[in-house]
């Protein structure tokens, strides 16, 4: 609902912060699936602030990690939307974002289906 909200006055910049973090997992794929064609539909400039990985590479064209107060890595996403997790191109900006997060590599692994 506030989402409707927030795009009923034609914003040029929608400010999301966690804006997922208390949804279930389905609720989150179909907010997930709105807010993209809400933005495709109403075309604000969006600022989304998430610690989910895999929500920033799916929603995002570009993402910022911030460590210390100050963007520690900053990575554009060239991947055409919609994106799938299992893509490799996906999977390698995965990793590189969990690692700039401090997650090793070996304690995740990702199993294509």
């Amino acid at each position: 609902m506030a989402l409707a909200r927030a795009l009923v006055s034609e914003p040029g910049l929608l400010l999301l912060d966690e804006p997922f973090a208390a949804l279930d997992a389905l609720t989150r794929i179909r907010m997930h699936d709105l807010v993209v064609r809400l933005v495709n539909r109403h075309r604000p400039a969006v600022l989304l602030v998430t610690h989910d990985v895999d929500e920033a590479i799916l929603l995002s064209d570009r993402v910022l990690v911030l460590a210390d107060g100050k963007v520690g890595l900053d990575l554009q996403i060239d991947i055409e939307k919609p994106r799938g997790k299992h893509d490799p191109r996906f999977l390698a900006l995965r990793r590189r974002l969990l690692e700039q997060l401090g997650v090793r590599s070996e304690t995740f692994e990702v199993v294509p289906p």
